[in-house]
């Protein structure tokens, strides 16, 4: 007998407030393609004691990919508990992935509702607010995440834990080629690493365009004040406890986090 989506979502809950992990869902329980992956996510938002923050893409770089053993972007939920603020110390307890990914991210002036056809790039940028800088921790409630396989890490909210979210960026942003803009990431003392805003999808507002026009495909609003972020720039950067990760966007200002 299947699992219904909500016992599911209830288990990946518990396995993340506890920090812990498991090789697979059960056979009931497992989602087969994305659209049951997205089904079982959806229940997750029932848990957070706060409204949505806004949604993540995972996987938009071919670097990101990669390390999840994906080969299609998918779409997660950023739960507003999870939300710090730059220079904040997180702790790494409970985390198996141990990587930040320094990443653009769009907060939405008005509401993009579903419709029949696909939103184009211009109009979605027409609906955007601000442009913020943050620095992503995921995590998996999988032990093995690269295994996985899609429909599962979807429904393990994309691999979503902890945001750092920078304030706007005063900067005129919309005159910058964010695909060409270089982004240059320092993890303490110990290394450094570069990469391009071409790295996600091409381009980060091709990259909210495809969050978009995946949540129409859901039937989901992308609603407004929501922020959207867009995927690595940079290489997943390895880190450890006591690391200050530092992001360095060049004209469009900085972040950091130290990692407890």
């Amino acid at each position: 007998m299947r699992a219904s989506d909500s016992e599911t979502a209830a288990l990946i809950w518990r396995l993340w407030q506890d920090g812990e992990a498991t090789d697979s869902l059960p056979a009931g329980a497992r989602p087969t393609t994305r659209a049951e992956g997205y089904a079982i996510q959806a229940h997750l938002e029932a848990f957070s004691r706060r409204p949505r923050y806004g949604w993540k893409i995972a996987a938009t770089s071919l670097a990101g990919q990669r390390h999840i053993n994906v080969d299609q972007p998918l779409a997660g939920r950023l739960l507003a508990e999870r939300i710090h603020a730059p220079g904040a110390v997180v702790a790494l307890a409970g985390n198996r992935m141990r990587v930040a990914e320094p990443e653009f991210g769009f907060r939405m002036a008005r509401a993009l509702a579903p419709r029949a056809t696909p939103y184009a790039t211009d109009e979605v940028m027409a609906a955007v607010a601000d442009l913020h800088l943050t620095i992503e921790l995921p995590d998996s409630r999988f032990v093995d995440f690269v295994a996985a396989g899609g429909p599962s890490l979807i429904a393990d909210n994309a691999c979503a834990r902890d945001l750092v979210v920078g304030p706007r960026v005063t900067a005129d942003w919309r005159g910058v080629d964010l695909a060409g803009h270089v982004v240059h990431a320092q993890v303490g003392t110990r290394y450094a690493r570069d990469g391009l805003g071409a790295n996600v999808l091409g381009d980060p507002r091709l990259a909210l365009t495809w969050l978009v026009n995946e949540l129409r495909g859901l039937g989901i609003t992308l609603g407004a004040g929501e922020l959207v972020t867009t995927g690595t720039c940079v290489v997943p950067l390895e880190i450890q406890p006591g690391d200050r990760v530092l992001g360095d966007f060049g004209m469009l200002g900085t972040i950091d986090v130290t990692l407890g």
